[in-house]
């Protein structure tokens, strides 16, 4: 099998394929900015959590129209949104943090979404649902996709500054810029939601987090600065996009599970051999004993 054969090929004769891979890539290059973001935040988490979230409202969507584009992506938008508001009240109102906050609407979200499947649609619709398709997206759904990242780029364009700075130290943003660090927290747990919604449609909820969190990991193993991290981790998501398509076209492989599986594979090396990595320390801590 030649070089062609094995990567280009797929990609030439297969139009689903060529689709697969604009709309993977899209989703990559949206989700590096915000898988740094969510690490840097320690809110690595959250996007998990998030994008269960995001279920019931996709499902309700379903459940009235059917595996409708607009429909399920608005219901999982508002669904998105009204978890994210509903943990943050929760978690100031009472003893419960965030994160307990989140995790405990993450579940619920998920359970009552696979029932609300479950009432109309079959086991495939459901698989459909959790795990996506993306060697089925069609013009509305790349149309989605990327007007997501594009808007997802431009937004982390202009709110980057503030949400390193409220990151690293958000006492000092407070007491220069007042109630900036709320209001950019705000617009980037909307960006994190809709970017979930995109990936909801290629990758499924169980999925659509792991392109997003995933390089981001593997990222920081190399680079410390943020804007090299998310270079790198764009980078990785890339190179997962084509590489998780190819392994699922010669392997008969579902797709979404194969990027994300690659992008787990390209993590484990970083956590191994980045520069920052356990063995890589590891030798170098014995070449400066000897």
């Amino acid at each position: 099998m030649t070089a062609y054969d094995l990567l280009i090929a797929p990609f030439a004769d297969f139009e689903f394929m060529r689709r697969a891979l604009v709309g993977s890539v899209a989703l990559a290059l949206a989700a590096a900015p915000i898988g740094v973001m969510l690490m840097l935040r320690r809110m690595s988490l959250t996007g998990d959590a998030m994008s269960h979230a995001i279920l019931p409202g996709a499902a309700i969507g379903y459940l009235f129209a059917g595996l409708s584009l607009t429909a399920m992506t608005l219901g999982g938008l508002i669904a998105g949104v009204a978890v994210a508001v509903a943990a943050g009240a929760v978690a100031r109102s009472s003893v419960l943090g965030e994160d307990a906050s989140l995790a405990a609407f993450y579940l619920l979200s998920l359970a009552l979404g696979v029932t609300i499947v479950s009432l109309r649609g079959s086991n495939v619709d459901l698989l459909h649902v959790l795990f996506g398709s993306v060697l089925a997206l069609d013009d509305d759904a790349l149309m989605l996709i990327a007007g997501i990242s594009t808007a997802t780029l431009i937004v982390f364009a202009i709110i980057a500054r503030p949400l390193v700075l409220d990151s690293i130290d958000p006492g000092f943003l407070r007491a220069v810029g007042g109630r900036v660090g709320a209001s950019v927290h705000l617009v980037f747990m909307g960006v994190v939601v809709l970017n979930l919604v995109g990936g909801f449609h290629a990758l499924g909820t169980l999925m659509a987090v792991g392109l997003m969190m995933l390089p981001a990991a593997g990222a920081r193993s190399w680079v410390d600065d943020p804007t090299a991290t998310i270079a790198v981790a764009a980078l990785i998501g890339v190179i997962s996009s084509v590489v998780g398509l190819v392994v699922s076209y010669h392997l008969s492989l579902p797709a979404g599970p194969s990027i994300v599986l690659t992008a787990g594979v390209i993590w484990f090396v970083s956590l191994l051999f980045g520069r920052r990595g356990l063995v890589t320390t590891r030798l170098g801590r014995r070449h400066l004993e000897a």
